[in-house]
């Protein structure tokens, strides 16, 4: 049921983007790698909802330390079968310099890591949902770049 529920609910949170991180990425003149826009959708375990958003906001004070956006969280208020979803929309890939900064938070927080990190985040959940898609995107969008795909490569007779 998670899955169903979870595929209903990925389209709201794809637009989600806010207009000026869509703006941003569909104008830059510089080629930067991003990250691939992730979704995750939990259902907690009973009692562990207050201490997985506290784990979160943890977790968020170490994207913000790597100069990165926090996780974007939406909470359940209709439906059924989800408790939280995370969005981490594409965003350029941290450098050294960020990714060394997020392990200096890590540390100082004395947050776990690696099979630790495993094991605690699992106490905290009953089922979860793992997604990566590309977007956002419209219809047209797709249809236009199948369609210069379908013109860039040559026909078999």
């Amino acid at each position: 049921m998670l899955q169903k529920t979870f595929c209903s609910v990925i389209a709201l949170a794809i637009f989600s983007v806010s207009d000026a991180q869509a703006e941003t990425a569909q104008t830059s003149n510089t080629e930067v790698e991003m990250t691939t826009p992730v979704f995750e959708m939990f259902r907690l375990a009973p009692g562990q909802t207050e201490a997985f958003i506290r784990s979160m906001a943890e977790w968020d004070k170490v994207s913000i330390a790597g100069g990165q956006p926090p996780t974007q969280l939406f909470l359940h208020t209709g439906g059924e079968g989800w408790d939280v979803l995370l969005y981490k929309p594409a965003r350029p890939k941290p450098t050294p310099a960020q990714e060394a900064a997020m392990a200096k938070k890590v540390e100082e927080l004395g947050l776990p890591t690696g099979a630790l990190y495993f094991v605690t985040v699992r106490e905290k959940m009953a089922d979860h949902v793992h997604f990566e898609a590309s977007g956002p995107t419209t219809a047209a969008q797709w249809v236009a770049e199948l369609d210069r795909l379908r013109a860039d490569k040559p026909r078999k007779k």
